[in-house]
């Protein structure tokens, strides 16, 4: 079984995916971290935290436009943990709160998953990782933006080594799923979910499982196909009641 680290390992296909979105140079990303430490040996955890929440990168030195608010990097995750829920973006009520999945779609989730608030919450169970720390801000229609470039690039191959312990990622999105899946993410949203069986059975460490996004807006999706509440639903929670026992 592999133990590279999922975001290394897939790093052609994540690029291939979205080349544009996950673009960003080493020269750009060494001038905005200056000082903090870049060595081969694994990251610590609490130090890498502690960077991630201090971020200002898409703001000082950002990719395209910079971020139109303050930064507040949303992120929850202990060495202890064994479940990982990988979502998009903050959206604006998680980033008035700085408490992920804190809006409708995070009780939906909560829903999904069978967790109460204070176990969802527990960074020593759960760790949340969305692609986009930051609430991307809004686009011309109202919509949320996608997770912005710099977050991914810059941070989650670090992270998911310093989380060793991982069994399972929830990978939520499309975003989530071309990191965490890269060439096994199949052609929609739709076929990914729907093969999460082969998916989440493949000789890879951490397993994944594909989700759909719970915001209201998939609740055409959620009518559309009904197999994802009869039949993948009863094995997500029984995986997500093992590992947060």
């Amino acid at each position: 079984m592999t133990t590279e680290p999922l975001g290394r390992a897939n790093a052609w296909a994540w690029r291939a995916a979205f080349p544009s979105w996950f673009a960003i140079s080493s020269a750009r990303r060494s001038a905005y971290l200056g000082s903090m430490k870049q060595d081969a040996s694994p990251p610590n955890l609490d130090t890498l935290l502690a960077e991630i929440r201090a971020c200002r990168l898409c703001l000082e030195a950002p990719l395209t436009r910079p971020l139109p608010h303050e930064p507040r990097p949303v992120v929850q995750a202990a060495g202890s943990a064994r479940l990982c829920i990988c979502g998009q973006a903050p959206g604006t009520r998680v980033h008035a709160t700085g408490l992920p999945f804190n809006d409708p779609s995070g009780d939906r989730l909560r829903d999904w998953l069978e967790l109460d608030r204070e176990t969802f919450y527990d960074e020593s169970r759960v760790a949340i990782i969305p692609m986009g720390f930051c609430f991307p801000g809004h686009d011309a229609k109202g919509g949320d933006l996608p997770p912005r470039r710099e977050c991914a690039a810059t941070w989650h191959d670090r992270l998911f080594q310093a989380l060793p312990g991982i069994e399972l990622v929830l990978a939520i999105g499309q975003y989530a799923q071309a990191y965490h899946l890269g060439a096994a993410r199949r052609r929609t949203l739709t076929e990914t979910v729907a093969d999460w069986r082969t998916i989440m059975s493949a000789d890879r460490h951490p397993r994944v499982l594909p989700l759909p996004h719970p915001s209201w807006r998939n609740n055409t999706w959620l009518r559309r196909n009904a197999w994802f509440e009869a039949e993948l639903l009863p094995v997500l929670r029984e995986e997500v009641a093992l590992l947060v026992e």
